[in-house]
C-alpha cells in the first residue's frame, strides 16, 4: 500500500510515487537512471532493455533481458534489476579501465553513433554474454580482422565465441549500422570468475512478492495463490491478467487503456510446471517463451520451429502461451503450430478444471468459451508427436513481426500413405483455425506430388482470408497454396522420384 521496493544496480529503491499502471521505464528514469530510452513504446525497438534476475533452476539466477517500456513497474516489487548505468563505472580518470566488457567493446569497435540505442543494446548483449550456455573462449578478444574474417563464415548467425546474435533481434539501430554492434558481440570472450554479475548467477533469484498497489482509482494485486486468484475473479470477472505484459503494455501506451484492477499471474508455481510423461506434455501458461525453449530442449520439434520466429527475444523472455492464447488474436503465432500439434488447454477457476481441444476454444473474434472467472492454466500437447512438421510464418521482416499467414503443419506417413494430417492456420480468418477440408483431401492418399498438389490448391481456399495493410486475401490464399507444396518437399519422409530410363 505505501508503495514497492526494487533492487536497482545493487541498491534496494523505494517506488512510492509508482502507481498500478506507472511503467517500469518511466520509474527507472524519473530515478535518474535514463540510459534507457522510449524509442518505439510497444516492444519493438529494445532501446528500453534492462536484465533483471529470473530463476534458472534450483539455487540459481538468470540475466534475462526485457522490455521495460512494457510491463507495470509494479511488476518488479521484490525483484532485481540492473541498467545499462550499473554494468560499469565510467567516468573520471581511467574510466576506458572500468567498462564492462561489452560496453568495451562496443565502444572500441565502433558500435556506438547517436548513442539513443546503445545502452539496450548494451543490456541485450550483456544477457547473452552471461548465458550459462553459452561457451565462449578464454582469453584475449579477438581482432576485428578475426571477427568479421572466415571464422564465422559457416554461421552468419552465431560468433566463433558462441555469441548468438538473435539475442540482439529485438533491438533497432537506426544510424550506426549492425556491422560494428556485431563484431562487438562476437569479439567478446568468457566472463571472469571474478565478474560480479557472473557470480551473482549462482545465487537464487528473488521469489516473488505478494504485492498489493492502490492508487488512481486503480489497483494492482499479485496474489499469493492461484486461491486468492480465483476469489478475486469471483469479485471482478473482467480484471486484467497480465503475465509478461507484452500485448497488455501496448495497451497501455498506445490506446491508453487503464484498467481498473491488474492480476500479476506470471510467478504463479501452479501455472509455472512443465510435465513431460508418456502420453504429453503439459506446459505452464505463465512460463515465458524462452524457458518453454530451453526446459523442452528440442522434444517437440514444431514448437523449435516457431519460437526463433515469435517475436524477438526480449519478447521471447517474457510473453507465455497463455498470454499469447488468451487474447484471442487471429495472428497469434502460437495457434497454428498447437493446432497441428492437437494441443488442448486447461482451463481453471474455483469450481475445478476442465479441458478443452484448442481447435474448439476459439468462438469468434477474440472471443473463446473461457467462463468469467476462468484462466487458462495449461497447454497440453498429446504424444507421440507426428514425425513430419514444420512451421511457416509469411511477414514482411523475417523477425520481429506480424504475421501476415501463419501455417503449423504435422503429418504421419505411414508405408507411403498419409495416415494422419493436422493444419493449422492464422491470419486467414477471425480466429485461429485448423484446414479440415486439407486434411481431409490428404489423410489415406499416397504422399505423392499429385495429391499434395491437388490438396494445396484446396488449402488455397481455407478461411475467409480479408485484404489489409499487411497482404491482400489473394496473396494470402497464394501463400497457403505454397506452404504446403514446400513442406513436401522438404519432408524427410518424402519418396523420392524414379528416374525415367
Amino acid at each position: 500500500m505505501d508503495g514497492i521496493r526494487v533492487t536497482v544496480n545493487g541498491q534496494e529503491r523505494a517506488a512510492r510515487d509508482a502507481g498500478p499502471h506507472t511503467r517500469l521505464l518511466d520509474w527507472l528514469r524519473g530515478e535518474g537512471l535514463t540510459g534507457a530510452k522510449e524509442g518505439c513504446a510497444e516492444g519493438e525497438c529494445g532501446a528500453c532493455a534492462v536484465l533483471v534476475a529470473r530463476p534458472d533452476g534450483p539455487g540459481r539466477s538468470r540475466w534475462t533481458s526485457v522490455n521495460a517500456c512494457l510491463p507495470p513497474a509494479a511488476a518488479f516489487d521484490g525483484q532485481e534489476i540492473v541498467t545499462a548505468e550499473g554494468l560499469g563505472t565510467a567516468g573520471g580518470p581511467g574510466a576506458t579501465e572500468r567498462l564492462h566488457p561489452v560496453q568495451r567493446e562496443m565502444a572500441g569497435r565502433g558500435g556506438s553513433q547517436c548513442g539513443y540505442c546503445t545502452p539496450g543494446f548494451v543490456c541485450s548483449m550483456a544477457a547473452e554474454y552471461y548465458r550459462p550456455e553459452r561457451r565462449a573462449p578464454v582469453g584475449t578478444p579477438r581482432t576485428g580482422t578475426e571477427v568479421a574474417g572466415e571464422d564465422h563464415a559457416a554461421d552468419h548467425e552465431c560468433g566463433p565465441n558462441g555469441f548468438e546474435l538473435h539475442a540482439l533481434s529485438g533491438n533497432l539501430c537506426r544510424c550506426t549500422g549492425y556491422r560494428p554492434i556485431r563484431d562487438a558481440a562476437y569479439a567478446l570472450g568468457a566472463p571472469e570468475d571474478g565478474d560480479a554479475l557472473l557470480r551473482r548467477q549462482a545465487e537464487p533469484a528473488p521469489g516473488p512478492r505478494p504485492t498489493r498497489l492502490l492508487a488512481d482509482g486503480a489497483e494492482f494485486l499479485r496474489p499469493a495463490s492461484l486461491e486468492e486468484l480465483f476469489e478475486r475473479l469471483r469479485e471482478h470477472p473482467d480484471a486484467q491478467l497480465v503475465a509478461g505484459a507484452t500485448d497488455a503494455g501496448v495497451e497501455v501506451n498506445l490506446r491508453h487503456a487503464r484498467p481498473p484492477l491488474v492480476l500479476a499471474v506470471d510467478r504463479l508455481d501452479e501455472l509455472r510446471r512443465l510435465e513431460a510423461g508418456a502420453e504429453r506434455i503439459e506446459i505452464g501458461a505463465a512460463l515465458t517463451l524462452s524457458e518453454i525453449e530451453r526446459e523442452l530442449a528440442g522434444r517437440v520439434p514444431l514448437l523449435d520451429r516457431l519460437l526463433p520466429q515469435f517475436a524477438s527475444r526480449l519478447i521471447r523472455n517474457a510473453a507465455t502461451l497463455g498470454g499469447n492464447l488468451g487474447t484471442g488474436s487471429p495472428i497469434g503465432d502460437s495457434a497454428p503450430a498447437l493446432l497441428a500439434l492437437g494441443a488442448s488447454l486447461v482451463l481453471a477457476s474455483g469450481e475445478g478444471e476442465r479441458e478443452v481441444p484448442l481447435d474448439e476454444y476459439y468462438t469468434g473474434y477474440r472471443q473463446s468459451v473461457r467462463r468469467p472467472g476462468e484462466i487458462i492454466r495449461a497447454v497440453r500437447i498429446p504424444l507421440p508427436l507426428a514425425p513430419d512438421a514444420a512451421f511457416s510464418k509469411i511477414a514482411k521482416r523475417r523477425f520481429d513481426d506480424i504475421s501476415s499467414v501463419a501455417v503449423g503443419i504435422a503429418v504421419r506417413l505411414e508405408a507411403g500413405t498419409v495416415a494422419s494430417a493436422r493444419i493449422g492456420l492464422g491470419g486467414v480468418a477471425a480466429t485461429p483455425v485448423r484446414a479440415r477440408l486439407t486434411e481431409q483431401a490428404l489423410v489415406g492418399s499416397l504422399w505423392t506430388r499429385e495429391t499434395v498438389t491437388a490438396a494445396a490448391a484446396v488449402l488455397a481456399g481455407e478461411g475467409t482470408p480479408i485484404d489489409d495493410l499487411r497482404a491482400s486475401a489473394r496473396y494470402r490464399s497464394a501463400m497457403l497454396e505454397q506452404s504446403l507444396l514446400k513442406f513436401w518437399a522438404r519432408t524427410p519422409s518424402a519418396p523420392v522420384p524414379e528416374v525415367s530410363r
